[in-house]
């Protein structure tokens, strides 16, 4: 199971529960889920907002008017959409992210320059 810390005090929060609480959300209206091209724009949509803040974090300076903008929420906007693809489509992000992290353990596991380990204090008595 793939857990999140998340606020002081909350359970984890895992793929499987914020499945269920954006399906509970969305299903309580009529239009329900919108269509997967336009999920698909919206992703697209909070990508370019997501590089836009972090453009404003590493020097670019926003427009007069415009804030720097909050990564922590774009990110979560980014998340929102996802599940409610994977959601519309029937699929389980928490399968797929196990998936994917066995793919890159595998694959990349040495493809870059690991870390020496940490050494161990010493106690001096």
């Amino acid at each position: 199971m793939t857990e999140f810390s998340g606020i002081a005090g909350a359970d984890p929060l895992t793929f499987e529960a914020a499945s269920r609480r954006v399906d509970a959300f969305i299903s309580q209206f009529e239009e329900g889920y919108f269509p997967p091209l336009l999920m698909q724009a919206r992703l697209t949509e909070e990508v370019g907002e997501i590089a836009r803040v972090i453009a404003h974090q590493n020097g670019k300076t926003p427009k007069p008017g415009e804030e720097v903008g909050d990564l922590e929420m774009e990110l979560a906007d980014l998340l929102f959409v996802m599940l409610c693809l994977a959601n519309e489509r029937g699929l389980n992000l928490e399968r797929g992210f196990e998936r994917m992290m066995a793919k890159v353990e595998g694959r990349d596991a040495d493809r870059w320059t690991r870390r020496a380990p940490a050494e161990a204090p010493t106690t001096d008595g």
